[in-house]
């Protein structure tokens, strides 16, 4: 994503003389979903960061139970993987 954005900064960069109404606009476009893309992929990381220390949060208040937790989805996904294997290429080996 970064380099893409570095790109189309260049882009704008390198036709920054190129006159004409179409040039101009595309320009302003192309400006304006850079900025855009900048507030989603900042809004994105500031959610992230908020549920990280929501979650850690949880997990410190409540230990035993993240590791129950933790314990039931890890013996729940390696059953339903041994369940698939047998059905699968895994049985014939």
């Amino acid at each position: 994503m970064r380099t893409l954005a570095q790109d189309a900064r260049a882009l704008v960069a390198a036709t920054a003389d190129v006159a004409g109404n179409q040039v101009a606009e595309a320009r302003k476009r192309l400006a304006a979903a850079l900025d855009a893309g900048k507030e989603i992929i900042g809004r994105a990381r500031e959610k992230a960061v908020e549920h990280a220390e929501a979650a850690d949060e949880v997990i410190r208040t409540n230990p035993y139970q993240a590791v129950v937790i933790a314990l039931g989805v890890g013996a729940l996904i390696g059953f339903l993987a041994a369940r698939s294997c047998k059905r699968s290429a895994c049985a014939q080996d």
